[in-house]
Parts: structure tokens; sequence; C-alpha cells
């Protein structure tokens, strides 16, 4: 319980209609969980206004409504608070009620298109291998000082991330490190949070059924740097153009990491295999246990904000070898008959460019790739033809299949995909709808010493098809597949 004119400090108000000296009971943004006496937080969201279940949350005998309009009718009993965007002070004010969490950890976020759960996570142990109780945040999953939680978003909506976060504190957390979305910046979900640094990764297409063009998407993600105090760092990837974008206008302390050029972090790979890489970091050797130049960035930048957030830079190079990679990227899988199966969650076009270069770096114009790979519902339309024509271009065999086809037929997703390939691509690909079917056919058709990559759902334990989602691990699948061979 608050007394609402504490609460209210957090957040600039236009115009307040009511008693301000009254106790608030609970926060709530969901029409459906206000509580007598709580405050009702009225935001203007993708597909529903808040502000329509105004008249429903008064008959409920809330004790204050937050909102960017006044409604029509204004009810005896309830305060009224206007502001300029609901969702902002949203963020605001549940930081408040959580009793500002965020101040209380050393909290670093990691955005771009690929690499947020991998360096995030990466941040997490390296922070728990120095010794330090930390928490995570991550599409994959939560984690309080090694206590799992199950995800729902890659960033949760205001009140559950500060919830987490509060969580965190208690469980005498030092550090949290989280992955930022574009579409958590762009919707205001980690507005009154403090951060100690970030990271940027890269930026390639992906979300723009959500952002509309990618200017609009690199917007979202430079907000984030624009709001870092200037006693934070600001860590991005010099080898990427956006990375400069990123830095212009934040107040944070500057940095860079680099695989090509000249940076203040800098990673080369000396030497590569399906299970790891000899990397040197600032002119020192570390064997990894993670493939590819993708995973040589992710860990330059872990690298770097390691040090930057406070470690022991000697320590650091240590827990560098000790890693082990995400769950569902660039997973590996073996049979004993020399068929190499590879489970990552590319899901743009550049991420599966990335996963599939570093696959015929390794085994060489010889050996063979089949992909197994399909597209989500109800997402990005313009990139199915884009996601077929990588995929065929960088392998010997394409099977086109379904992801989580949401509302929408798979059947049509996969005919999308199919614009994007030539008629020789086509005669090397295959079109199998049952996700299942499809990595059993690339895996039985597999010689000794190829490589299956079945992309796009990684970590997901489900396949989403009317709503519903369904058990489904490609992970499960593809041992189950192998272990027919």
């Amino acid at each position: 319980m608050i007394k609402l004119k504490n609460l209210l400090g957090a957040i600039s108000t236009k115009e307040i209609i009511g008693d301000t000296e009254k106790n608030i009971t609970s926060l709530q943004s969901d029409s459906r969980k206000v509580e007598k006496d709580g405050m009702f937080v009225a935001v203007r969201g993708v597909t529903t206004d808040g502000h329509r279940y105004i008249p429903v949350v008064a008959s409920a005998h809330v004790g204050a409504i937050v909102c960017e309009e006044f409604p029509a009718t204004i009810e005896r009993g309830i305060t009224y608070i206007r502001v300029e965007n609901s969702a902002e002070a949203l963020g605001h004010l549940a930081s408040a009620w959580y009793g500002y969490p965020s101040r209380e950890l050393t909290l670093v976020g990691v955005t771009g298109t690929n690499g947020k759960t991998t360096t995030a996570t990466l941040l997490y142990e390296m922070a728990r291998l120095q010794g330090f109780k930390a928490g995570l945040l991550s599409t994959v999953c939560n984690y309080i000082e090694g206590r799992a939680i199950p995800s729902t978003h890659t960033t949760p909506d205001p009140i559950s991330l500060n919830a987490l976060l509060a969580q965190m504190v208690e469980a005498g957390c030092d550090y949290a490190f989280m992955e930022v979305s574009s579409h958590a910046a762009a919707q205001h979900r980690i507005a009154g949070l403090r951060f100690a640094g970030a990271v940027f990764s890269n930026l390639t297409r992906d979300h723009l059924d959500y952002h509309g063009t990618v200017q609009n998407y690199m917007n979202a993600k430079k907000a984030f740097f624009d709001m870092l105090p200037d006693d934070a760092f600001a860590l991005v990837n010099a080898d990427d153009k956006a990375g400069a974008y990123m830095l212009q206008n934040t107040r944070a302390r500057k940095y860079t990491y680099s695989l090509r050029g000249d940076a203040d972090f800098r990673g080369r790979i000396l030497e590569t295999r399906l299970d790891g890489t000899l990397l040197m970091l600032n002119g020192r050797e570390v064997e990894v246990q993670f493939t590819g130049k993708f995973n040589a960035y992710n860990l330059t930048a872990v690298y770097g904000a390691s040090i930057l957030t406070g470690f022991n830079p000697e320590e650091v190079l240590v827990g560098m070898s000790r890693l082990v990679p995400v769950a569902g990227r660039f997973q590996t899988f073996r049979s004993p008959s020399g068929v190499t199966a590879i489970v990552d969650y590319a899901h743009t076009p550049d991420a599966l460019v990335n996963v599939l270069d570093t696959i015929r770096e390794i085994v060489g114009a010889g050996g063979e790739i089949t992909t197994v790979v399909g597209c989500g519902g109800n997402r990005d339309h313009g990139k199915r033809p884009m996601m077929a024509h990588e995929a065929a271009v960088r392998s010997d065999h394409l099977v086109l299949t379904s992801d989580n086809p949401r509302d929408e037929e798979p059947e049509s997703i996969i005919a999308a995909m199919k614009e994007g390939l030539t008629p020789s691509e086509l005669r090397s690909t295959l079109c199998i709808t049952d996700r299942r079917e499809a990595i059993r056919a690339a895996i039985h058709a597999a010689k000794p010493g190829s490589v299956v990559l079945v992309a796009g759902k990684g970590h997901e334990p489900y396949q989403e098809v009317c709503g519903v989602r369904h058990h489904f691990d490609d992970r499960e699948e593809v041992r189950a597949a192998l272990d027919e061979l």
C-alpha cells in the first residue's frame, strides 16, 4: 500500500481531479485484474486501447485512474490523473511501486537484431563465475540467482519487469542482465529503469510488421541509448553501421568492439571448428566453446561488457573459456554414423546467412548442407522469400516447412517463401508442411559427414497454431531422428 501523492512523485502530470492523500493498494494496466482502491493505468496498446475500459474499472471502485484523456463521466471517489503518455507513466509508476529496484542493481541491457539472448545470458553466467549473485531477463528464460522463471516475452511488461527486478534485489543479486527488444523500447516498457550499461549487437531487417520501416526499428533501439545516464557505459559493434548511430545522442561513456578494425575491445578468430573456436581478445588467446563469426562478435561484446561492468579482466578471460552455448543457439547434435544436426534460432535473413556461412566455412566446399526452415505467421511477410533465397544459395538441399503458423495457413507461408527461389533452386527444394516430418526427412537423407541445419525456432518448446501452443521442440525431434539412423 502506497500513498497516492508519493506514487505520483514518479511521473509528470498534466491535470489531477480528486484526492491524492488516499492509499493505493495495487497497480494494474490490465482492466481484468484491477482491485478496489487500486490504480489503473489506461495504456494505448497495439490491439486495444485501455481508455475503453475506464468505465469498467471505475465500477470496480478503483482508487485512481491514470489516462491521457479524461472520460466523459467523472466518478466520485476516484482520483483521475492525466498524463502525456500513459505507457511511459506506467514504467515510472511500476518502478516506484516496487521501490526502484533497478537502482539497487547493476543493470545492463542488451539490444540488437541478433545476439541479444546469447550476450545477455553469457553476461549473467560470467557474473556468477566471478562469484556474484545475478539475475537474467531473456527470451529463453528468466533467472533469479539460478532459479528459473518461465519467460513469455523478450522484455516483460513494466509491472512484471519491476516485480522480477525486485525479486532479484530481495534474493541479494548484485547484477542483472536483460534483453531490451525494440518493442520494449517503443512501448516504454523500460521507462523508469536505471541502466548501468547498454550493449548493441547489430541491426538487420526484423519486426517490420510492427515498426513499419527499418528506420523506425533502428530509432526504437536508439531510444534505449538516448535514455542512459552519464555514468553508464554504451558498448556498440563498430563493424555494424548502426553502431555509431546508437551513440549519437547518448550521455553514456562510449565504447566499441570489433572483429575487423580498431576498437576498445578487439576480437579475432584464429581457428574455428564445429565444437569451438580459438579466439584472440585484445591480444590474448582463449579457447571458447562456441562456433562462428556471429558468436565471436557475441563473445567480444561479453568480454568488453564484463570489463566495463567492473569484473577483473584476467578473471574474465579465464571465464570466457568456461562459458557454454545458450540452448537452441547453434546447438550441435551428432549421430554415430557421422551426421551432424544443428538447431539454431535464426529467424531473420541475416541470422540465417551468418549460421550457414559458418557451417560452410567449417565443412568446406565438399561437405553437404541441408537446411530445414520456415517463417512465422502473422509477421513480416517481406522476409519470407528472402529467407528461402538465402537458405537456398548457401545449402545443397533445402526443406521448406512450417514454423509457428499462428493464424495463417502454413501452405500459404511456404508458397510465399518459394517466390524467392529460382527455377534451379526449386529443383533442390522440398516442401514438407509437417515440421516433424521435414526434420526427419532431412536427417534420414543426410550422408555421413554432412550437416543438417534446423533453423527458426531454436529453444522454443512449442509450435503455435491458431492461437494454441502445442508441444514441439526441434531439439527433441532432431535427437529422435538421429537415433533412427
